[in-house]
C-alpha cells in the first residue's frame, strides 16, 4: 500500500502527457472540427492558437468516452492556423502537441467571360483574399476535365483562357479557390462559345434601293444579326429565320442607289455572337440625269454628263455601221462631270446610246439618247452663171438626208433653191453689178450645220450701162463696180488703162472701134467683168484754101487724116459739100471775089448706130488777094506799136521783165507735151478763175488730172526697204529717194538714215521746207533728231493728233512742262498760247552730250479737216501770215518744217500757199498749176484732192479782194478724191 501510495503522488505532482494525434474532422470558412483521443482517459484539455494576430486560448472538457471532438469557430476563411493543444490533469498542462490546420478558403464572387470564339472562352474573375491557386472543372464532349490554374503574384485579378472547345456549345464550370491544400465549396457558372461564322454569302438580286442576300445556315443554327452603315449611320438587323430550310435568304431594303456597302454578318447562339463573316456588296447605280452634247463634227461627239454620286465608272453602247460597240469609261477624280468623245463615228448621221452607270461590276439600267455627227462640208461650189444682177451657184450633195443653207453679204439679195438631187444649185439674184460679194454654204442635218464653205463670187459690170466719153483719139469712162484692168483692143493693138475707176485711153486710132475689155484679177482667179465696141471719132480734117478762078472759086486742100472716116463735110457760105475719103481737095464755086469765108469741116464714120462725126475744124478762106498790100502795110504798123509798148514797160517797170524768180520762166510742158503751165497775171486771174469754173469746175478737174503722173517715174527705193516699211504711215506715201531728207549716219546707211520727208522747194530756195509725215510712236525721236540737224527754228503742223476717232499723228510734244527724253535729245514745252483755230507753242531742245539749247516754234493749225479744206479762206491766210511773219523775221536759211497726217494734203496746200503769195506779191501774176507741178517733183500727191486745189485759186481770188469782201468758200469738202484713194484707205 505504501508502493501505490507512492506512484499516486508520483503521478500527482508529475507532468501529464501530450495526445498523440489531432484530426480535422471538418473544415469550413470559419471553423474546423478537430478530434484527437484522450490522453490516458484525460479529458481537460487547452487549445491554443491566434486569430488574426490575437492570441486564443480555449478550455475542453471531453464528454466520456475515449476521444475528445472540439469545434474550433470564429477563424478566418481559407487561413492556416497553427493550434498548440495541452493536455490538462490536476492544474498540470503537458509540454503541449502542435499541430496546424486549415480552413476552406471562399469561393470567387462572380466569373465574366472576357472573349468568346469558336474554341475558347477567356475567363476572368478578382482574387480571393490574394489566394492565387484555382481548379476550373467543366467537361468536353461527356469526359471530365479540370484544370489546376496558378496565378502569378501582385495581379488582383486572374484571367484563364479555356481553350479546345467546340463552337457554339455552352458549357458549365465549377470554379475552385485553393489554399493550404484545401478546395472551396465551388463556383458555379456557365458560359457558351462563340458560334460560327457562315462561309459564303451570296447576292441573289440588286436594284437601286435593296440586295437580296442568301447563305447556307451554321450547324442548323437561325438566329443572326447583319450590321451595315447607310449614310453615315450604324444599321443592326436580326434575322430569325424559319426552321426547316438549309439555307437564310434576307432582303435588305431602303438603300442608297449605286453605294457598295460592307456588311459583317453575325451567327448568334445562346446570346453569344459569331467573330462576323464581312463581305461587300452595292446596290444598283441610278441611271445619269441627262447627257448632254458638248461638240460635234464629222467623225466625233463629245457628250458630258454629271457624275451620279460621284461614281466614274461608266459603259457607253451603240454601233457603228451595224457592228455593235462598247466603251467603258474611267472619268477623272476631282471632277463633278464626265466628258468623253465618242470618236470613228461616219460624218452626218444619227446615232442611238445607251449609257449604263458601273459600280463594282454592277451596271444601271440604262439612259438612253441619240445624237448626230456634222455632216461633211461642201468642198467646192461653181459658178454655173455670172451675170450683172444675178449668180447661179452649184455643188455636190453626198447625202440626200442632208439639207443645206446659202447665205451671201447682202441683205436685198433674194435666194432661190433652183434643183436638190446629187447636185445643189441656187439662183442668188437683185444683186448690184461689179460687186465683190462673199456667201457661205453649210451642210445642215438634224438641226446640225457643217462648217461653212465660204468663197465669194463678182457680178459682171454693165459695159453698156457707163457714159462712155468719146474723141478722135481717147476713151473715157467711170465705171463703177470691181475691176481690175481695162483694155481697149482693135485687133492690132492692146492699150491698158490706168488702174482707177476712171477708164481712160488716150491716143487711140481715129475713127477705129475698140473693144473695151475690164477684167477684174487676183493672184488665183480671173473675171471677164464686161466687153463692149466702142468706135471713136473719126480723125479731124485739118484745111486751107487757095485762090482758085480769079476769087470766084476757092481750092480747099486738107491733109489725108491719119484714121477712119467714111465720109465727111464741107460747109461754106450756106453750102455743104460732101468730102471723099480718097480724095484730099476739092474745088468749091459760085463765091465772091475779094471777100472772107468761114469754112468748116469735119469728117464723118458711119456706125450701126447713128453716124459719128469729128469736131468741126474752122477756117478763113479769101478769094482774091488784093488786099494783101493793105494787109502787110497793117502788119508793119502792128509791129511798130508792139516795140513801143514793150520800150515803155521796160523804162517804166523794168522789174517786170528783168526779174527771173525762182518760179518764172519759159512755158513749161508736160511729157507729153499736151498741157502747158502758165503764170497768170494778176489782171487775168479773175477770168482764169471763171474759165475754170465753167461747166461745174470743169477746167479745174482737167488741170488737176494733168497733174497725176507729175513725179511718178522717180525711184523710192529706200522707203521700201523691209527695215523701213514701218516707219510708213501710209504704204503709197514715200518719199523720192533723190529729194528725202536724210538722218546724219557715220556711213551711208539707207536704214539708219531714212525718215519719211523730202525738202520741198519755196519761192527763193529749193529747200525751203521739209514736208514730212506726222510722227508715228516709233518715228518720233527720229523727228527730233531730224529738227535738231537740220538746225529747224519752226514746226508748222496742219492736222490734230486724233481726228473722228483715229490717230492722226502720235503727240510729240510733252503734255505739261515735264521735259521728254528722245534719245540724245530733251525736249520741254515752255509756253502755249491757244486761239479758236490754232495754238502757239514754244519748245525747248537741248542736246545731253553737249548740252546745247535751241528753241523751236510751233504753229499748230486746229481748223482743218482731213482731206478738206478749211472752213474759209480767211482763216488760213492770216495763219499763213503768223509764219511768214516768223520766217522773216527770224531771218535764218533753215528749212521749215511742216507736216500733217500723211504730210502731201494739207502740208502741200499750206506750202503752196506760202510760196504762191509771196509769188503775187513780188510779180503780181501767180502760176499755181506750175507751182504744184514743181512740188509733186518732190514729193508725191502734194495736194491731194481737188477740193485742195480749187481752194488754193479760192485763196488766190480773196487775197486779190479789198479786205472784208472775200467770198465765202464754197469748196470745203466737196472733193474727197484721193491720187490714190485705195491705197491711201
Amino acid at each position: 500500500s505504501d508502493f501505490f501510495t507512492f506512484l499516486l503522488c508520483l503521478c500527482l505532482f508529475s507532468d501529464p502527457g501530450n495526445v498523440e494525434s489531432v484530426s480535422v474532422v471538418t473544415q469550413t470558412t470559419s471553423s474546423l472540427t478537430l478530434r484527437w483521443n484522450k490522453f490516458n482517459g484525460i479529458s481537460t484539455y487547452r487549445l491554443e492558437y491566434e486569430v488574426n494576430g490575437a492570441p486564443v486560448s480555449r478550455d475542453i472538457n471531453g464528454a466520456a468516452g475515449e476521444t475528445v471532438q472540439h469545434l474550433v469557430s470564429g477563424l478566418t476563411a481559407g487561413t492556416e492556423f497553427s493550434f498548440s493543444l495541452f493536455t490538462v490533469f490536476n492544474g498540470v498542462s503537458s509540454s503541449g502537441f502542435s499541430f496546424s490546420a486549415a480552413t476552406v478558403p471562399e469561393n470567387v464572387a462572380s466569373v465574366s467571360v472576357e472573349t468568346q470564339s469558336v474554341n475558347s472562352l477567356t475567363l476572368k474573375w478578382d482574387k480571393v483574399n490574394s489566394i492565387s491557386t484555382y481548379r476550373l472543372e467543366y467537361e468536353e464532349n461527356g469526359a471530365p476535365v479540370s484544370e489546376n490554374i496558378n496565378v502569378a503574384a501582385g495581379e488582383t485579378f486572374v484571367q484563364h483562357v479555356v481553350s479546345g472547345l467546340t463552337d457554339g456549345t455552352e458549357y458549365s464550370f465549377s470554379l475552385f479557390t485553393e489554399a493550404n491544400g484545401v478546395s472551396s465549396s465551388g463556383f458555379s457558372f456557365s458560359a457558351a462559345t462563340a458560334p460560327g461564322n457562315v462561309i459564303k454569302v451570296e447576292v441573289v438580286t440588286q436594284n437601286t434601293s435593296s440586295l437580296t442576300l442568301k447563305w447556307d445556315k451554321v450547324d442548323g443554327i437561325s438566329t443572326y444579326r447583319l450590321e451595315y452603315e447607310e449614310n453615315g449611320a450604324p444599321v443592326s438587323e436580326n434575322i430569325n429565320d424559319a426552321a426547316g430550310e438549309t439555307f437564310v435568304q434576307h432582303v435588305v431594303s431602303g438603300l442608297t442607289d449605286g453605294t457598295e456597302y460592307s456588311f459583317s454578318l453575325f451567327t448568334e447562339l445562346n446570346g453569344v455572337s459569331s467573330s462576323g463573316f464581312s463581305f461587300s456588296a452595292a446596290t444598283v447605280p441610278g441611271n445619269v440625269g441627262n447627257v448632254s452634247v458638248v461638240t460635234q463634227n464629222t467623225s466625233s461627239i463629245t457628250l458630258r454628263w454629271d457624275k451620279v454620286n460621284s461614281n466614274s465608272t461608266y459603259r457607253l453602247k451603240y454601233e457603228v455601221n451595224g457592228a455593235p460597240v462598247s466603251e467603258n469609261i474611267n472619268a477623272a477624280a476631282g471632277e463633278t462631270f464626265v466628258q468623253h468623245v465618242v470618236s470613228g463615228l461616219t460624218d452626218g448621221t444619227q446615232y442611238s446610246f445607251s449609257l449604263f452607270t458601273v459600280l463594282n461590276g454592277v451596271s444601271s439600267s440604262g439612259f438612253s439618247f441619240s445624237a448626230v455627227t456634222v455632216p461633211l462640208s461642201v468642198t467646192s461650189v461653181r459658178v454655173l452663171e455670172r451675170l450683172v444682177d444675178r449668180v447661179t451657184l452649184e455643188w455636190e450633195n453626198p447625202d440626200q438626208a442632208w439639207k443645206h443653207s446659202l447665205s451671201i453679204n447682202d441683205t436685198n439679195a433674194s435666194i432661190t433653191q433652183q434643183k436638190t438631187t446629187n447636185v445643189v444649185s441656187y439662183l442668188i439674184s437683185n444683186l448690184k453689178p461689179g460687186t465683190m460679194y462673199q456667201f457661205s454654204v453649210t451642210t445642215v442635218f438634224s438641226g446640225l450645220s457643217s462648217a461653212a464653205y465660204i468663197d465669194h463670187t463678182l457680178t459682171q459690170i454693165d459695159c453698156s450701162a457707163v457714159s462712155w466719153r468719146v474723141t478722135n483719139s481717147s476713151i473715157q469712162g467711170t465705171v463703177e463696180g470691181l475691176f481690175s484692168k481695162a483694155t481697149a483692143s482693135n485687133g492690132s493693138e492692146t492699150l491698158i488703162s490706168p488702174e482707177g475707176k476712171n477708164v481712160k485711153f488716150s491716143g487711140l486710132h481715129p475713127g477705129a472701134t475698140y473693144e473695151i475689155s475690164l477684167l477684174y484679177e487676183t493672184l488665183s482667179e480671173l473675171y471677164p467683168q464686161c466687153s463692149i465696141n466702142i468706135p471713136i471719132i473719126p480723125p479731124s480734117i485739118f484745111a486751107h484754101c487757095s485762090y482758085w478762078g480769079s476769087g470766084y472759086s476757092a481750092l480747099i486742100k486738107w491733109d489725108q487724116p491719119v484714121g477712119v472716116w467714111t465720109t465727111g463735110e464741107l460747109t461754106i457760105n450756106g453750102k455743104t459739100v460732101t468730102l471723099n475719103p480718097d480724095e484730099n481737095q476739092l474745088i468749091v464755086d459760085g463765091l465772091q471775089p475779094a471777100k472772107t469765108y468761114k469754112v468748116s469741116v469735119n469728117s464723118e464714120l458711119e456706125t450701126e448706130a447713128d453716124p459719128l462725126r469729128s469736131e468741126l475744124f474752122t477756117f478763113f478762106c479769101s478769094t482774091d488777094n488784093r488786099g494783101v498790100i493793105g494787109g502787110s502795110v497793117f502788119g508793119v504798123l502792128l509791129i511798130v506799136v508792139l516795140i513801143c509798148v514793150i520800150v515803155f514797160l521796160v523804162r517804166k517797170k523794168p522789174d517786170i521783165i528783168r526779174k527771173k524768180s525762182f518760179l518764172s520762166g519759159s512755158t513749161k510742158s508736160d511729157s507729153k507735151g499736151n498741157f502747158c503751165f502758165r503764170v497768170i497775171p494778176v489782171a487775168k486771174f479773175p477770168d482764169h478763175y471763171h474759165q475754170l469754173s465753167l461747166d461745174d469746175n470743169r477746167g479745174f478737174s482737167q488741170e488737176y488730172q494733168s497733174l497725176s503722173p507729175a513725179g511718178t517715174n522717180q525711184t523710192q527705193k529706200a522707203a521700201t526697204l523691209p527695215e523701213n516699211r514701218g516707219k510708213n504711215r501710209f504704204t503709197n506715201i514715200l518719199p523720192y529717194d533723190w529729194s528725202r531728207v536724210k538722218l546724219n549716219t557715220p556711213t551711208p546707211n539707207n536704214i539708219l538714215d531714212y525718215i519719211n520727208a523730202n525738202y520741198l522747194p519755196g519761192y527763193s530756195s529749193s529747200k525751203e521746207y521739209i514736208a514730212c509725215q506726222g510722227p508715228l510712236p516709233n518715228t518720233v525721236s527720229d523727228f527730233w533728231r531730224m529738227v535738231w540737224e537740220q538746225k529747224v527754228k519752226r514746226i508748222v503742223m496742219v492736222t490734230n493728233c486724233v481726228e473722228a476717232g483715229r490717230t492722226k499723228c502720235e503727240q510729240y510734244w510733252p503734255e505739261d512742262r515735264s521735259p521728254c527724253a528722245h534719245g540724245n535729245l530733251i525736249v520741254s514745252k515752255m509756253s502755249e498760247e491757244r486761239q479758236s483755230n490754232w495754238v502757239l507753242r514754244e519748245f525747248k531742245v537741248k542736246h545731253a552730250k553737249d548740252s546745247e539749247e535751241r528753241i523751236v516754234k510751233h504753229f499748230h493749225f486746229t481748223a482743218w479737216p482731213d482731206h478738206g479744206v478749211p472752213q474759209g479762206t480767211e482763216v488760213l491766210i492770216r495763219f499763213r501770215g503768223l509764219v511768214r511773219k516768223h520766217i522773216e523775221s527770224e531771218g535764218s536759211k533753215a528749212p521749215t518744217v511742216v507736216h500733217c497726217s500723211a504730210g502731201v494734203g494739207r502740208t502741200g496746200t499750206i506750202i503752196a500757199l506760202d510760196v504762191l503769195l509771196q509769188q503775187l506779191q513780188q510779180e503780181r501774176a501767180v502760176g499755181i498749176n506750175s507751182f504744184v507741178y514743181k512740188m509733186r517733183q518732190h514729193r508725191s500727191h502734194m495736194v491731194q484732192t481737188e477740193s485742195q486745189y480749187v481752194f488754193l485759186h479760192q485763196c488766190i481770188m480773196d487775197s486779190l479782194q479789198p479786205p472784208g469782201v472775200q467770198e465765202e468758200n464754197v469748196y470745203e469738202n466737196g472733193d474727197l478724191m484721193y491720187v490714190n484713194a485705195t491705197a491711201l484707205r
